[in-house]
């Protein structure tokens, strides 16, 4: 991962290609992912994430670019699984950045 891919990821996204929670919250970036993911009920998230769909993995690869990121958290098998993934790879990603 380069400087330049790693801050692009970071950054994150708006207008369209933003995730809207069922019920819940925009998210722009990953960190507002993971603080998403930590808050959220089992309902909303099993709207978000089922055996045939992985809504976040698709937004992750489709809008921020990140399919490594997307590629993990798809064999998630859990909300928490997810979050720590998400939050692993936040603190990566700042670390290539710099």
């Amino acid at each position: 991962m380069d400087k330049e891919n790693a801050k692009r990821i970071l950054c994150g996204v708006d207008g369209e290609r933003c995730f809207w929670i069922n019920n819940g919250p925009v998210l722009r970036n990953l960190e507002e992912l993971y603080s998403a993911l930590s808050e959220m009920g089992k309902d909303t998230f099993s709207h978000h994430v089922t055996k045939d769909k992985n809504d976040f993995s698709a937004w992750i690869s489709d809008a921020l670019g990140d399919q490594k990121l997307a590629e993990d958290i798809a064999k998630a098998s859990s909300k928490k699984g997810m979050a720590t993934k998400v939050k692993q790879r936040v603190q990566y990603l700042k670390k290539a950045a710099a």
